[in-house]
């Protein structure tokens, strides 16, 4: 275990990639032009992470970001008379939160924080030799198979990446950053998916809202540990990660789940943005899947749906490019890029996470309807300017107060209902944010060229 240093101590740069993982010209990542590996990428690392930077960076920490994660065994730090916010959400939020926190806890004694800063280390992991695979094809049909049986609402395959791995592994306790450490040969990832549940995430942002993820963190965990142990039981190895390790969202791209959203969320063909992804790397002989498209980089080209009604104005308005707003931004790769630190700072000041770029989004809908389906279509043929329009006026994406989730009357005298911005361009608010993007970018320019100082 490494020595405990205090945040003044603490080097977040003190690691760096153990070979050049950049392409030598540009390269879209499975052809998307919305996303581009530069020959500037670098892999991420973790320290960098923005729950991680709440532990070591002076920028973020303060009492609130405290509060903020005690609030999690500690619900009364935050609740308030505010629809949303009562004790019984933070209840509800809470509840699922046991089971990710005890599995977090299971090796702390070791510095670990499984499914948050590390993998899932396996329990009493079984010493067989590997089953002979001879159809790689059927063995992927199987995998799906039990994924699906564990829980798992959608499940892909597609190649490890030693690039899309962290540069380190992050210890909150000991706040030091040390060289990740996998098995060798690791060959496929099986990505899989957990649909949120939709009613809860449009009451976002509010606790009850929150209560989506939380399930979809225990639900995950459950998956990811069957699905490993699955693998393991046939011989071969299995390393199942959460919130750790490596980076979701161009996996689960590369293993056909779905498409890059101008939220920087992957919006799935089944669920829109509303899952959450965990992965699980192995040296199983697995036939991978392919990428596919539709119509979502043509949407959100045209769509600010997510953009207009971000509270603290944390997405991006303009096209793909490799600005950079912060230090948790990964560095290197044209895309749409988030704000982490405003979108951060907003959780914090509400004492629970924010989904508003779900609920709005026009692919968050229960595709089961008909209706539904038909609107999906539509956004991937040239009519997707009509159907945008036709969405607008369903009003689905307007906030769903929670006293109405919960079938209660509202007992509160405030209640405001967040009524969301349409599609089209806010011109004001995209010109706001291009300033203080040409700004930043003026002043690290100034910064670069000052001479430094014996």
């Amino acid at each position: 275990m490494a020595d405990m240093k205090t945040a003044d101590e603490f080097n977040p740069d003190n690691l760096k990639p153990t070979k050049n993982f950049a392409p030598t010209q540009n390269e879209a990542l499975c052809g998307f032009e919305n996303i581009t590996i530069t020959p500037e990428f670098e892999p991420f690392n973790q320290p960098n992470d923005m729950f991680c930077r709440g532990f070591w960076d002076k920028k973020v920490q303060n009492k609130m970001v405290y509060k903020f994660f005690r609030s999690f065994v500690k619900p009364t730090e935050r609740s308030r008379d505010a629809d949303g916010y009562e004790a019984h959400d933070y209840a509800l939020r809470n509840g699922p939160w046991v089971v990710t926190e005890m599995l977090a806890e299971r090796h702390k004694t070791e510095d670990r924080r499984d499914g948050f800063w590390d993998n899932f280390k396996p329990h009493i992991p079984p010493k067989l030799d590997p089953v002979s695979i001879e159809d790689p094809v059927q063995a992927s049909v199987e995998i799906k198979k039990v994924a699906k049986l564990y829980g798992a609402d959608l499940v892909g395959i597609t190649d490890y990446e030693e690039r899309l791995n962290y540069v380190g592994k992050f210890s909150a306790r000991t706040l030091s950053n040390e060289p990740l450490e996998l098995p060798e040969g690791l060959t496929n990832v099986v990505v899989l998916a957990k649909a949120m549940d939709y009613e809860l995430i449009r009451t976002s942002p509010s606790s009850t809202a929150s209560t989506a993820p939380a399930i979809g963190y225990a639900d995950d965990a459950v998956i990811l540990l069957a699905v490993a142990q699955y693998i393991r039981s046939l011989g071969y190895q299995a390393v199942a990660c959460q919130n750790d390790t490596n980076l979701a969202i161009p996996y689960a791209i590369k293993a056909g789940l779905g498409e890059y959203g101008r939220s920087g969320i992957v919006i799935t063909k089944e669920f829109g943005p509303r899952v959450r992804f965990g992965r699980v790397l192995t040296d199983m002989p697995l036939q991978t899947d392919k990428p596919q498209r539709f119509g979502v980089t043509e949407t959100c080209q045209i769509c600010r749906r997510c953009a207009n009604n971000c509270p603290p104005q944390a997405i991006d308005h303009g096209e793909p490019s490799d600005y950079t707003f912060n230090r948790s931004n990964i560095k290197g790769i044209v895309k749409w890029t988030t704000d982490a630190e405003k979108c951060f700072k907003f959780w914090v000041s509400k004492g629970t996470d924010c989904a508003n770029c779900i609920r709005t989004c026009v692919y968050n809908k229960d595709f089961s309807q008909r209706r539904f389906r038909v609107l999906r279509w539509l956004l991937g043929t040239p009519l997707r300017k009509l159907a945008l329009k036709i969405d607008d006026r369903l009003r689905l994406h307007d906030q769903l107060p929670s006293h109405l989730w919960w079938g209660r009357k509202a007992g509160l005298k405030d209640i405001k209902i967040e009524v969301a911005s349409d599609h089209p361009i806010d011109p004001e608010k995209a010109q706001r944010q291009q300033r203080v993007k040409d700004l930043r970018a003026n002043t690290k320019e100034r910064s670069q060229a000052e001479p430094v100082t014996p």
